[in-house]
């Protein structure tokens, strides 16, 4: 079905409420991140919470890698303390870009998960590229430029029937345990 290519094979509250065990244990070896409103809010930099994730990750053996349409400013900037491969300029929904990604971190795509907040960048993308493609809530809508405004109110009818279908999902966006 055409809509099911934006679904994501998982779904989370948060990026900070991952079951990265879960992941390793599944083969799961590299990290593809979204930055705005993924990791922090848009145009934020890197803050403590996210260079906790993101090294206690590293230690846990992956390979973190981030992946953004940004202009290269931004995507150095979050990532000067962390040191992470990075791609600017992405193009995403193009799969061209994760697998890019993939192959810098030494991977194939089935060994690898994108963790984004957008169903027609992030989820598409992962989507198209073999890869697993978590969705999580965004940190802060308030934050989101106009042209995001408008993506998110076109992928509502989407995630609302997504929803209907995956009932872990429906607690997490009710914000239920």
């Amino acid at each position: 079905m055409f809509i099911e290519r934006f679904y994501p094979t998982k779904y989370y509250a948060s990026s900070y409420e991952i079951d990265y065990e879960s992941l390793y244990a599944d083969g799961i070896r590299g990290l593809i991140y979204d930055l705005d409103n993924t990791l922090v809010p848009h145009d934020a930099p890197a803050d403590e919470r996210a260079l906790g994730l993101l090294n206690s990750l590293k230690e846990m053996g992956f390979e973190i890698f981030f992946l953004s349409n940004n202009k290269e400013a931004r995507v150095k900037m979050f990532n000067e303390k962390i040191g992470a491969k990075y791609i600017f300029k992405a193009s995403k929904p193009s799969a061209k870009g994760y697998l890019k990604a993939a192959k810098m971190m030494g991977l194939k795509p089935k060994q690898v998960a994108v963790i984004g907040d957008q169903l027609f960048t992030d989820i598409w993308g992962a989507n198209k590229a073999g890869m697993c493609s978590c969705l999580v809530v965004p940190i802060d809508r308030s934050t989101d430029k106009p042209q995001i405004v408008l993506k998110r109110y076109l992928e509502n009818p989407i995630l609302k029937k997504y929803l209907k279908t995956h009932e872990m999902a429906k607690k997490i966006q009710n914000n239920e345990k």
